[in-house]
């Protein structure tokens, strides 16, 4: 299961190498508050005080970034410089496994990756990127739960979301 996202947050403090997530006392940042306001619309799952995303990575969620560093206060800074070599051979890895992986695209930049999987065991779950400078595309998209029924379907267990 991968949650890729475009790059990490740019100010300072924030990132912490997973996507979308934020070290514990970290303010939770105005993307992921998105996040969990589609989580609680989607499977009720209360939004959580952390913005400390391990507890999906213990179960196997892959939080990822298409490019992996940003400049200070300068989203997109880092963007074909290189990293994308390195994330979409990740992807492409994933691609090659005979077990069904779950692809959640955010945002323009990540649904470019869309093509990079072409294993038909695979499922693609694209939706706008969780920002609240996005005025749609991503709320509404139930993401949780369309992971779960596809992992289900595949005789895979659920994540549970609930889990920070």
């Amino acid at each position: 299961m991968l949650i890729l996202g475009q790059d990490p947050y740019h100010k300072a403090g924030q990132a912490h190498g997973l996507s979308f997530s934020v070290r514990p006392g970290v303010a939770v940042p105005p993307s992921l508050r998105n996040v969990y306001k589609e989580l609680a619309a989607d499977l009720d799952v209360p939004p959580s005080r952390s913005g400390d995303l391990r507890g999906w990575a213990a179960q196997g969620v892959l939080l990822l970034n298409a490019v992996l560093t940003v400049r200070e206060g300068k989203p997109g800074s880092h963007a074909n410089r290189g990293w994308e070599d390195f994330t979409d051979a990740t992807i492409r890895a994933l691609n090659d496994r005979d077990e069904r992986v779950v692809f959640l695209l955010w945002g323009g930049y990540a649904r470019k990756k869309a093509e990079l999987v072409t294993n038909p065991t695979h499922v693609v779950l694209e939706a706008g990127h969780p920002s609240p400078m996005n005025p749609r595309g991503f709320l509404g998209s139930r993401p949780f739960s369309a992971t779960n029924k596809a992992l289900a379907d595949a005789g895979l267990p659920p994540i549970e979301w609930s889990r920070l």
